[in-house]
């Protein structure tokens, strides 16, 4: 057995269709399907509650499946009949942020913050072991709270001189 890499990353967002227009004009994802479209009733109950973990009156009302250009697909989730805590931020535990290579990183968050997004500060250097010239790195939240890194690292970093492994990017 071995892991490949990460196939989608599932996100519960407030509406999913404003969740995904950003994303689509954020980073330029693509739309592949809706697994439980508007149209059709919610699901719930006890196959949702031991499916996912959620509360027993959680409902699912959307689902919806878009893909990155060069990397894993985001599953947005919507529910409702059910309270919601805030989007996690980086010091809460558990996941706490996706983080996404891009080769331009000042094109690509002038884009983030056009469709919507709001940089946490500027672009800064990546730091110690993931150092270089024009290694760097921001992050941004979504409009519904999420955190998301932005980073690039072109250059050789210094972590590389003490291992053969490499960090995975497209």
């Amino acid at each position: 057995m071995s892991v490949r890499g990460v196939d989608h990353i599932g996100l519960t967002v407030p509406d999913v269709d404003a969740a995904s227009a950003f994303l689509v004009d954020a980073f330029g994802a693509e739309v592949l399907y809706d697994t439980l479209p508007a149209d059709r009733p919610p699901k719930g109950g006890e196959a949702t509650t031991s499916r996912l973990g959620v509360p027993g009156d959680a409902r699912e009302v959307r689902i919806r499946m878009l893909a990155l250009p060069d990397g894993p697909g985001i599953e947005l989730f919507a529910f409702d009949h059910v309270e919601q805590d805030t989007p996690a931020v980086p010091s809460d535990l558990g996941w706490q942020h996706l983080a996404l290579y891009v080769d331009d990183l000042d094109a690509t968050l002038d884009r983030v913050v056009a469709a919507g997004a709001t940089a946490l500060s500027a672009p800064r250097p990546l730091p110690g072991p993931e150092a270089g010239d024009r290694n760097r790195f921001v992050y941004v939240r979504t409009p519904w709270g999420s955190t998301v890194e932005l980073l690039t690292y072109p250059d050789p970093q210094p972590y590389e001189e003490h291992t053969s492994r490499r960090r995975w990017h497209p």
